[in-house]
């Protein structure tokens, strides 16, 4: 049985050869200016760095620029795909189509992943996409296993699932909490409203806590759950989806490596053994709810629930 692809998203240049060490086959990077919610800030001379450490281990360098993009950043699109181009990235992550239209004349032999995060909910729009020009789709993460099955049996492009860590509820392009803290006449600097500090919308009802932060691209609310189904994966791994994403925003770098160490020996022994993986499944569950925050319970996400919108 193939195995899929190992996506992981490191937070630092550091973090490349211990992830690509420890069974990661390729990774996300790129910097807020045009990427979305990525685990760590990668300026050009880091994302250089980067593909230079990745590719001496074998590995490959996804860069995001999947932020929405206004009128005054057009202009930089193609310079910054040139950069990608002439350090060897592997493929750009985009959404909007001024990156695609960008990418035919300053790279047009750039590999191209496309991904909106919300709107990867059916084959055709996959297919489409991929008549454009990408070689990759990046599933929503709020479809359940059957229709992810069904959107690999009828893709034309790569697929791509993420199967653990958190995930995106809203985002606005305005800066809520810094104009809620210059409403109250507070206007200073709010050090936990930044992705490292830890601040949270609170459902006192559920009891869900809502991870918040602010950056380039506005205000970001998170999902209260982190997505794990490191026991889950042989449906996906037997119908041949291409790569498994691991998310590591507002994660360590060291909960991000022994996550990446657990799902690659799971990935392995699905492969190659799935018997024994059945057998060793719920070990390594365990082994995750070990090492995950008390306060980042797990659930399985859209996996096993009729898609809600």
């Amino acid at each position: 049985m193939a195995k899929p692809e190992l996506l992981v998203t490191p937070k630092s240049v550091d973090d490349i050869i211990p992830l690509a060490e420890a069974g990661a086959d390729a990774f996300v990077i790129g910097e807020q200016r045009y990427g979305l919610r990525l685990a760590g800030e990668f300026l050009r001379e880091d994302v250089k760095k980067a593909i230079e450490l990745a590719h001496e281990k074998g590995k490959k360098v996804y860069v995001a620029m999947n932020a929405l993009f206004h009128n005054e950043k057009v202009d930089e699109l193609s310079g910054y795909i040139q950069f990608l181009q002439d350090v060897n990235a592997d493929a750009i992550i985009f959404g909007d189509p001024a990156v695609l239209m960008a990418a035919r004349e300053a790279a047009p032999n750039m590999k191209l992943h496309w991904n909106t995060e919300t709107t990867g909910t059916n084959w055709y729009t996959c297919n489409y996409w991929g008549r454009k020009g990408a070689k990759r789709a990046v599933l929503a993460r709020e479809i359940n296993m059957d229709a992810i099955i069904e959107m690999k049996e009828n893709a034309e492009v790569e697929i791509e699932v993420q199967v653990h860590g958190m995930t995106a509820m809203f985002q606005s392009k305005r800066s809520l909490l810094g104009n809620y803290y210059e409403y109250q006449g507070k206007v200073m600097e709010v050090e936990n409203r930044k992705q490292e500090h830890n601040m949270f919308l609170h459902d006192k009802e559920r009891e869900n806590k809502y991870p918040i932060f602010e950056d380039e691209n506005g205000t970001h609310i998170m999902s209260p759950n982190d997505i794990c189904i490191i026991d889950e994966l042989q449906e996906m791994i037997e119908a041949g989806i291409d790569s498994l994403k691991i998310d590591g925003i507002l994660k360590s770098s060291e909960y991000i490596l022994e996550v990446t160490k657990l799902y690659r020996k799971a990935i392995d022994l699905c492969a190659l053994d799935p018997d024994q993986y059945d057998e060793e499944k719920d070990d390594l569950l365990a082994a995750i709810e070990e090492i995950q925050p008390v306060n980042r319970p797990l659930d399985t996400g859209f996996f096993f629930k009729e898609t809600v919108y």
